[in-house]
């Protein structure tokens, strides 16, 4: 019963708190309405009206620059056929005998390569050795060349003497 009761308190908790943490984040309705508005043009000090500073364009970011490679006729909106080129090209290459259907013999050629080069006596089967060689070389992340602020402790001398 004193289960219930915690899960019940704990879930009220966590509504209160929700929302007291969403009002911080916006503001009410009548603080915004009594913002002033910002001025469409600015004034020289010769009394010069002047539209205001245009921002730089900013070098596209990754998503836009992926979205226009696969949006090839630049209109704006990637369809069906545009998103699933990048997949046909792909299953182009696999489908050797060219009929539109992958058979597990053409669907399996890279692990069927990757099983060959790694088999070196070409017995058939790998021995651990070989079997290594066909781990996923992944590209490790640079590490930092951070150097230790202070110099690591010198192991303690056993002073000890043998007894002979």
């Amino acid at each position: 019963m004193w289960r219930y009761l915690a899960g019940l308190a704990a879930a009220i908790l966590l509504v209160v708190a929700g929302m007291t943490f969403q009002a911080m984040r916006s503001p009410p309705a009548a603080t915004l309405a009594a913002m002033p508005a910002a001025a469409a043009e600015t004034a020289t000090p010769d009394g010069q009206a002047t539209s205001p500073a245009v921002p730089e364009a900013l070098p596209a970011t990754r998503e836009q620059k992926r979205f226009d490679r696969y949006d090839k006729d630049r209109n704006g909106s990637v369809t069906r056929d545009e998103y699933l080129m990048a997949r046909h090209k792909a299953f182009a290459k696999l489908d050797v005998d060219n009929n539109g259907t992958l058979s597990f013999d053409e669907w399996a050629v890279k692990a069927e390569t990757k099983f060959a080069l790694a088999d070196k006596d070409k017995s058939g089967a790998m021995n651990a050795t070989e079997f290594a060689t066909t781990a996923v070389k992944r590209k490790s992340k640079p590490r930092p060349n951070c150097r230790p602020t202070s110099p690591a402790p010198a192991p303690a001398e056993d002073n000890r003497e043998e007894d002979s």
